[in-house]
């Protein structure tokens, strides 16, 4: 049921009951009168008229955004001047009643205008306070939503930094290759496509498949080896139970990048690189241990920043990184990531390669 039907079934539902509460009793002791019926139904009109009129000032001049002390200051005044109006025209329809029961009563007046500000008051009390909590909770999901938007911007642009020199080194390799092996250029130019693709489809993907991400690392790897030659050695293994596990795009390639930039280019013996996956305590512990020092292979940031901050964008606390000295000439950068919905892992053949 709709909101707005909602409202006017309680509307008139509401509206007859109090009525009739008051109405019934009175015919059981007096018999009935065409005339007191017709006011009933006048005041059961009268009511729900009232009533929405003041839902309209209320939406209308957006009261419920207002502090409550300045809210509560216009409810009090909404019920006396409701009250009010109700008391002026129900008692001259109620003349024939009070002049045969009640003429004899001091205060007929204040007695009247009493009962319909207590009516009043708790139908003007519900209405403000459900629609003042509805309104803090609008709010509320228009800040998280403008907090998610803000972030999934932020996201995009994170996913889509592709480092410059790394695409100016593979095309200088990949041309120094067309003369010398052109079946090998033809790989190279491949591996690179698909890593320019992927790199793209980033900033559209929050997330891909392990495998996938993988091999995007893999075609990376076989493009630094053209570059480095015998200097770079590679092995990539993972539990096939994760290779369905959902992680960042390029998120892989960015760590092992830094691991060649800043560890095994600065090794005059050249180095290696090791990707390993696992599963552990329901994570998937990524793991790339590169040559090196890390008081050499600190980027200044950029590039571990962005993992960083990725991993809290997506994953919130759940996610970890970490990059520290893992024994002498040897680094070790750490990701772990939780699943993020039930049933992503698959089993699937084991993956792996090595040079």
């Amino acid at each position: 049921m709709s909101k707005k039907r909602t409202y006017w079934t309680l509307q008139i539902l509401g509206w007859t009951l109090l009525i009739m509460f008051e109405y019934v009793p009175y015919v059981l002791e007096y018999g009935f009168e065409l005339s007191e019926f017709y006011t009933a139904l006048a005041n059961i009109l009268l009511g729900i008229c009232l009533t929405h009129v003041y839902r309209l000032v209320i939406r209308k001049w957006n009261w419920s955004s207002l502090p409550l002390p300045r809210l509560a200051l216009r409810v009090i005044g909404s019920v006396l001047w409701l009250g009010l109006i109700m008391t002026m025209i129900n008692q001259p329809m109620d003349r024939e009643m009070l002049e045969n029961n009640l003429l004899n009563q001091p205060l007929i007046f204040w007695g009247y205008y009493a009962n319909w500000c207590k009516n009043l008051l708790a139908w003007i009390l519900s209405y403000t306070v459900y629609h003042y909590v509805e309104q803090t909770r609008l709010a509320s999901y228009e800040k998280i939503m403008l907090k998610m938007s803000m972030r999934e911007a932020e996201a995009k642009v994170l996913r889509s930094q592709l480092n410059p020199h790394f695409t100016f080194n593979a095309l200088n390799s990949i041309r120094a290759l067309v003369y010398e092996d052109p079946s090998k250029a033809q790989l190279s130019i491949t591996q690179l496509s698909n890593i320019l693709r992927n790199s793209l489809l980033a900033d559209r993907r929050k997330t891909v498949d392990l495998q996938e991400e993988l091999r995007t690392v893999e075609d990376y790897l076989e493009l630094e080896k053209v570059r480095y030659e015998d200097r770079l050695s590679y092995t990539i293994t993972t539990n096939p139970q994760a290779i369905y596990w959902q992680v960042p795009p390029m998120m892989l390639q960015t760590l092992v990048e830094n691991g060649i930039k800043h560890g095994v280019s600065k090794e005059m013996g050249g180095g290696f690189i090791e990707v390993k996956s696992e599963i552990a305590n329901e994570l998937l512990v990524i793991t790339i241990f590169n040559s090196g020092n890390l008081g050499t292979t600190e980027s200044g940031g950029v590039g571990l920043k962005n993992t960083a901050e990725r991993l809290s964008i997506l994953y919130g606390k759940g996610a970890t990184f970490r990059i520290f000295q893992q024994k002498k000439d040897v680094v070790c950068s750490e990701v772990k990531i939780p699943m993020l919905s039930e049933g992503v892992m698959m089993v699937g053949e084991e993956s792996g390669t090595g040079n």
